[in-house]
């Protein structure tokens, strides 16, 4: 069962959907073109609680070397990068509180964001041409997946999309990079000289999971669209590539899957960030991880069942035989 933190929201949100068209917008985004955008119906757009930048984006989170991090469980799951010579964790137990670091790894700027509502870890490049942006978080939800903002120009990005698609930037593209969620004990093994996201200096309780039973739940928190085909749960997890997505049992049941020019393998040893109220006593559901036929590490990301087929209706569903 959802907590009561997830209840606030979901009353502020119902308030708002009345309201979810760009005239009752405008005091908040004064700077934002809604003359331009890919949004056919705004209703899809509400308010999943917090105003803009009320859940606070980082900007040049503080780093420590990974041997010195204590306070981290082995089996929290983190998002790692790995760009030059380099690699970096971003812990979830931040990620959930934040949603979205903007940062500089090996002389490029990204975006580590997380969405905990459709469970969209991804790592985008923030130069749009001679640009480079900063992300927040907007406040706003579509499909349940959180809606970034540039601060450039105040347009608006679906996350699960890397896709803008309110304002200036409406049909730009970000590239999104190779990264992957897997525990903070598989990153620490593999990468004792790397570096790890340090706690950030806000009022939180980090280590603490709001959505406490969310990924157990029956229905996805605010949404109101389709569920997936082929009798999928809403809420089970699926890789995803491109618009192929591969239902996580049967990769756990294989352990690896050769298919479409991938490999895809599944090792247990991460928490479900979203499972207990302490993240890192969440259940099992493992690491996965993507390469092409010469190893080579593919992009990829774990959402929701739900949020891929919200976000990719013509999708592939890789099922097997």
């Amino acid at each position: 069962m959802l907590n009561r933190v997830c209840l606030v929201l979901a009353a502020f949100a119902l308030a708002s959907m009345a309201q979810a068209e760009p005239r009752s917008w405008k005091s908040e985004w004064p700077e934002t073109d809604f003359s331009r955008t890919s949004v056919e119906n705004w209703s899809e757009i509400i308010s999943g609680g917090p105003p803009r930048d009320g859940i606070p984006a980082l900007t040049d989170p503080d780093m420590v070397p990974a041997r010195e991090e204590a306070r981290l469980d082995p089996r929290e799951p983190v998002m790692t990068l790995e760009l030059g010579n380099g690699a970096r964790a971003y812990s979830v137990r931040y990620l959930m509180w934040h949603e979205i670091a903007n940062d500089v790894v090996a002389g490029q700027p990204v975006a580590v964001t997380y969405c905990p509502l459709c469970n969209t870890a991804m790592v985008f490049d923030r130069r749009v041409g001679d640009r480079v942006l900063e992300f927040g978080v907007s406040g706003k939800l579509r499909f349940s997946d959180m809606i970034m903002y540039d601060r450039q120009t105040e347009s608006w990005w679906q996350q699960a999309l890397g896709t803008a698609i309110v304002g200036e930037m409406t049909g730009t593209q970000l590239t999104q990079l190779p990264a992957v969620m897997e525990s903070w004990g598989d990153f620490l093994d593999r990468h004792p000289d790397g570096l790890v996201m340090d706690q950030p200096r806000t009022a939180r309780q980090y280590g603490m999971n709001p959505y406490r039973g969310y990924d157990g739940s029956a229905r996805p928190f605010l949404y109101r669209g389709e569920n997936p085909p082929h009798g999928i749960e809403p809420l089970a997890r699926v890789v995803r590539v491109g618009n192929r997505a591969w239902p996580i049992g049967r990769l756990r049941a294989a352990g690896e899957i050769r298919e479409a020019g991938l490999v895809l393998r599944w090792q247990a040893g991460q928490a479900s960030a979203l499972d207990t109220a302490e993240i890192a006593q969440g259940r099992d559901v493992g690491t996965v991880r993507v390469t092409d036929d010469t190893g080579q590490p593919v992009v990829h990301d774990m959402p929701f069942a739900f949020a891929f087929h919200a976000f990719h209706p013509d999708g592939d569903w890789m099922l097997g035989d």
